[in-house]
C-alpha cells in the first residue's frame, strides 16, 4: 500500500462542489490543450485521476484516457459520469499499478505527486509513467515550487488562502521535506469551520529531473503554467514535461 493518504467517502462527495471554479471550461482549457497536444493521436493515462475532473473532459476531445485511482470513493463519483467503456479505471496505487496497453502520454497534475510521502515512492511514480509510456511518449507533472521563501527565520507556517469561507496555511518540516496543508472551511453561515489537513512530501524541480532520469527520461519543456509561460525564479508552480527516448 502507498503511504498516500486514503480519500474518504465524505470528501469525495464534496470534492467536486468544492473544485468547482478549478474544473470550469476556462480555468481547465489551457490544460486540457496542453495535454491534447502532447498525446497525439495515441491513448494517455492519468494517474490519481479522483472524480475525474480532468480525464474526463479530456475524452470529450477525443484523447483516449485511461485512469488509475487509490480512493474507491473518488473513482465511484467518477463512474457517475462517465463509465467503464467511456472511461476505464483501475483501483490502485500510482507508484506501482500496472494496466494493459502503451500510452503517448501520462500525466499527473494539481501537485498530486506530493501525496506520495517518501523519496522512493515517488521515483517508483517516474518508474511506472515510464513503464507505461511508448517510446517517444510523454511524463507531465504540475506541482507548486515549495514555499519556503515566504518562510521568515523561526517559523514553520505559510498562509495560502484567506477568504470569506476558507483559510489554510502550511506548516513546513525542513528536514523530512513534509508538508502539511490546513483548511477550515465554513460549509454553512452559521459561522463553524470544517478543520481538515493532508500531508505532502515536497520536491524541487532539480529533485523530479533525477528521479525522470533513474526512469530512463529526459527533460524536454518546464514552463510556469498551463499557457507556457517561462518557469523562473518567481513562479509559483511549474509545469514539468519528461520524454522517454525512442
Amino acid at each position: 500500500m502507498t503511504s498516500s493518504e486514503l480519500w474518504t467517502r465524505a470528501t469525495a462527495d464534496r470534492y467536486d462542489a468544492e473544485e468547482a471554479e478549478n474544473s470550469s471550461a476556462t480555468a481547465l482549457g489551457p490544460a486540457l490543450a496542453f495535454l491534447a497536444e502532447l498525446a497525439g493521436d495515441g491513448r494517455a493515462l492519468e494517474f490519481a485521476i479522483g472524480t475525474g475532473r480532468v480525464g474526463i473532459p479530456l475524452r470529450e476531445r477525443g484523447v483516449p484516457v485511461v485512469g488509475i485511482e487509490l480512493s474507491e470513493h473518488m473513482a465511484a463519483v467518477l463512474r457517475r459520469k462517465a463509465d467503464e467503456d467511456t472511461l476505464p479505471v483501475t483501483i490502485g496505487d500510482m507508484a506501482t499499478t500496472v494496466v494493459p496497453g502503451g500510452f503517448t502520454l501520462v500525466y499527473l497534475v494539481y501537485n498530486t505527486i506530493s501525496n506520495l510521502l517518501t523519496q522512493d515512492e515517488q521515483v517508483d511514480c517516474f518508474r511506472n509513467a515510464a513503464r507505461h509510456l511508448e517510446p517517444g511518449g510523454r511524463f507531465v507533472i504540475e506541482l507548486l515550487v515549495p514555499p519556503l521563501r515566504f518562510l521568515p527565520p523561526g517559523r514553520t507556517a505559510v498562509p495560502f488562502d484567506v477568504s470569506e469561507r476558507h483559510l489554510g496555511f502550511d506548516t513546513v518540516d525542513l528536514v523530512e521535506q513534509m508538508l502539511v496543508s490546513h483548511h477550515f472551511t465554513r460549509d454553512g453561515d452559521d459561522g463553524r469551520y470544517r478543520r481538515a489537513n493532508s500531508r505532502h512530501r515536497y520536491a524541487w524541480p532539480a529533485e523530479l529531473d533525477l528521479m525522470a532520469r533513474i526512469a530512463g527520461l529526459e527533460l524536454e519543456r518546464r514552463v510556469a503554467d498551463w499557457d507556457g509561460a517561462p518557469f523562473t525564479q518567481d513562479s509559483a508552480k511549474h509545469i514539468s514535461v519528461w520524454r522517454k527516448p525512442t
